[in-house]
């Protein structure tokens, strides 16, 4: 007999398949480091939200060996001893705990433990805290849908435990608290009432539950198509598994389009799941349908150069040329005045600069002391001494460096007529990319940096990011590898801040070698 704990309820109510595998082929499932970094962000936002009624105890116990050594799972983390946990629960609430964090309760195969379980009159309110972040929740319903399974399975567990249950409240991080000072936990969360929502789906719970066990008891795979459910409320873990049969590519893969078969459409092709139902996996089986031009040349899988279209976005730049990339790290809690809860702040910068077309490049970067303070103002002065007011700026998806530029520019009011005018100067080299001037097969329907680049120069090991530090080759690596900086040896701090050094330099130099190439191949080289 294997139990139920909340994250397999929900699992089971997205897809009974995804349950099914969670349990039985766990290694088939595809975790991205996004997926463990969000995790770890919310461990902490969890941790920290314990104190937001005052003093509370937490509910925890780890097994031990004979010799009293703790017990790790696979991953090396403590095995947890439920049995021990649920006692101490039920020990508080009879001494009247008002706050009991981590409340685990079981029953018949069923387990589950309460982020916040707070003392209300004659009963008990639950309190589930996500590290998600909203500015409000008024006209937020769909966004607060996902979270209502776990809510009401914990109400469910509760009541068959004969807990009276009062209440039922989601904990977020409130996107619009800014800080100033010290940390300020009431402002930085905000609390939603959820019973309305909850009560709805706890009428389903018992039939569910059971269902969910009989997956979890019976060792036959089931047999559930693809469907919307395969990325609502959450991306499955196990889309590989569950595609591996489909054509390479498959229709899944089209560019542009989104994955639900309802809603509008605003790549002006038909959706994914309508064609996948046809039985049009492939891109064979697409070849005679509308689609737009740059699904047409990935289906016929053409190279595609439109020489005039690229020649004008070129004809947007002008000498001296400044190729500019940031580097960030995103904290859910805020760490500096003047930042809100998941902001971007910038630590690093990377520039290479071209005066005219025969002038040599010229490198010039930024990184931040490795000493956990604020990092932004320092970085805002020295790139408004690096890059001159009215010069171009390039940069990759500009969106991105216009916005935390721009943050800059409101933090520090000296420095915004600088700041701004250099936002304003940025064009981008995505653009004619998306246009779909320029197009090779190689990319794979996507127009991000890291599938232009190797598409373009495929056999060019300089432009590997794979032959830099294993410590730094992508952005999520270097967001978080600096703030951890500060409290390595030194030996290893210095070749971690090596690592970052070397990987925003590639990214700049990467922008100038797609730049040179739309320059080659518009006949301007």
């Amino acid at each position: 007999m294997k139990g139920l704990s909340k994250s397999r309820y929900t699992a089971f109510c997205q897809c009974p398949k995804n349950l099914w595998l969670k349990i039985y082929k766990p290694e088939q499932a595809t975790i991205d480091e996004g997926v463990e970094a969000r995790f770890e962000r919310g461990n902490v936002v969890g941790d920290l939200a314990m104190g937001l009624f005052g003093d509370y105890k937490e509910a925890h116990a780890e097994k031990v060996d004979e010799n009293g050594n703790t017990l790790r799972d696979e991953k090396g983390r403590p095995q947890l001893d439920l049995a021990k946990m649920v006692e101490q629960t039920r020990q508080w609430m009879q001494e009247g705990v008002e706050n009991i964090c981590e409340a685990s309760f079981a029953l018949e195969g069923h387990y589950c433990a309460v982020d916040i379980l707070r003392k209300d009159g004659d009963g008990w309110a639950i309190y589930e805290v996500k590290s998600t972040s909203f500015p409000e929740f008024n006209g937020k319903k769909a966004k607060l849908e996902k979270y209502v399974p776990d809510i009401a399975y914990q109400k469910w567990v509760l009541t068959q435990c004969g807990v009276k249950v009062t209440g039922t409240y989601l904990v977020c991080l409130d996107s619009d608290y800014v800080r100033q000072g010290d940390l300020d936990i009431q402002q930085l969360f905000t609390i939603k009432d959820m019973h309305d929502m909850v009560e709805n789906e706890y009428l389903k719970v018992q039939a569910r539950a059971t269902r969910a066990l009989q997956v979890i008891n019976n060792v036959e795979e089931p047999q559930i198509d693809l469907s919307e459910h395969c990325n609502k409320p959450y991306p499955c873990a196990f889309w590989k598994y569950c595609t591996e049969d489909l054509p390479k590519p498959s229709v899944f893969d089209i560019y542009g389009g989104t994955f639900s078969s309802k809603g509008p459409d605003r790549f002006f092709i038909p959706q994914k799941l309508k064609y996948y139902r046809e039985g049009k996996c492939g891109f064979e089986d697409l070849k005679g349908e509308e689609l737009g031009h740059i699904q047409r040349l990935q289906v016929e899988r053409r190279t595609y150069i439109d020489r005039e279209g690229i020649k004008r976005f070129l004809d947007t730049l002008s000498y001296p040329l400044y190729f500019l990339d940031f580097e960030t790290m995103q904290d859910p809690i805020p760490q500096f005045d003047g930042a809100k809860v998941y902001a971007q702040i910038p630590f690093q910068y990377s520039l290479h600069i071209k005066e005219s077309a025969t002038a040599p490049y010229e490198h010039r970067e930024y990184l931040a002391p490795s000493n956990g303070k604020d990092p932004r103002r320092a970085l805002a002065i020295q790139l408004c001494s690096d890059i001159p007011m009215g010069v171009c700026t390039l940069a990759y998806n500009k969106k991105f460096e216009v916005g935390r530029i721009e943050e800059l520019a409101s933090l520090y009011p000296e420095l915004s007529v600088h700041l701004l005018d250099i936002a304003r100067h940025i064009c981008d080299l995505l653009d004619p990319f998306e246009a779909g001037y320029y197009y090779l097969p190689a990319m794979g329907g996507s127009f991000s940096i890291k599938h232009v680049l190797p598409a373009l120069f495929p056999d060019d090991d300089e432009l590997d990011y794979k032959h830099l530090d294993e410590r730094c080759q992508n952005g999520g690596d270097a967001m978080t590898i600096f703030p951890r900086i500060k409290d390595m040896e030194p030996e290893e701090a210095e070749a971690c801040r090596e690592a970052l050094l070397q990987y925003c330099k590639l990214d700049t130099w990467a922008m100038v070698k797609v730049w040179e190439k739309l320059q080659e191949v518009s006949g301007g080289l």
